[in-house]
């Protein structure tokens, strides 16, 4: 079995959204101490390569907890994006030549080519974003979820968070970002899972996304 790991490492210095704390991997008993090592994990619950739950943006909306396991694994399809410059949108062209394996995927993971700029100012930049074509599309359909290799599904300059209040009005459904090794995965349906720590009443939390090929 291929089993390909998308997830970045968190660790000190990683990138973060503008404005959120950085992680903290504080030693909390040593090996010399105490005879084991344990480590405090100081960081926010959207950290590094994580997921959104519609109770990101809504009080009264769907926490990660809510969530049956079986949302959180399924078919995926990567729609290769690479070709777009910056701040060019995502439209429906780049689904349709997927033809009805879009139809088919319960994740649709979006390829910008943005993971190689992780750990650079350049990550912050204007990547492509989904147009409201797109999003609509996602909407009417049964997907699980979506992703991304970029910092977040709204520009960076959006601080309303347009795409994220759209897709978690009334959807339940997940949005995953900081994806990476995208490009490593083809242009078929593969099996994809992207499990979360189940915490209480939780408004996103990391992720180790993997995927495979029997």
């Amino acid at each position: 079995m291929k089993v390909i790991d998308l997830t970045h490492v968190i660790e000190p210095g990683m990138p973060v959204y503008p404005g959120t704390e950085d992680p903290q991997l504080i030693p909390a008993n040593t090996y010399e101490e105490s005879g084991f090592r344990e480590t405090l994990l100081h960081m926010t619950t959207h950290t590094g390569t994580h997921m959104d739950p519609p109770a990101h943006l809504y009080p009264d909306r769907t926490t990660l907890d809510q969530f049956p396991a079986d949302q959180f694994i399924g078919k995926a399809l990567v729609i290769d994006c690479r070709n777009l410059s910056e701040g060019e949108a995502i439209t429906m062209a780049a689904l349709r030549s997927y033809g009805d394996k879009v139809h088919q995927a319960d994740f649709l993971l979006f390829n910008l080519g943005w993971d190689k700029f992780w750990g650079t100012d350049a990550y912050f930049g204007d990547y492509p974003c989904i147009d409201d074509e797109v999003l609509d599309y996602i909407l009417k359909g049964a997907y699980k979820g979506i992703g991304f290799d970029v910092i977040g599904l709204d520009p960076i300059a959006d601080e309303n968070l347009t795409r994220h209040k759209k897709l978690f009005k009334t959807c339940n459904i997940i949005n995953i970002e900081n994806l990476t090794n995208l490009e490593l995965c083809g242009d078929e349906l593969f099996w994809f899972s992207c499990f979360p720590l189940k915490i209480a009443d939780s408004d996103g939390a990391p992720v180790r996304a993997v995927a495979w090929f029997a």
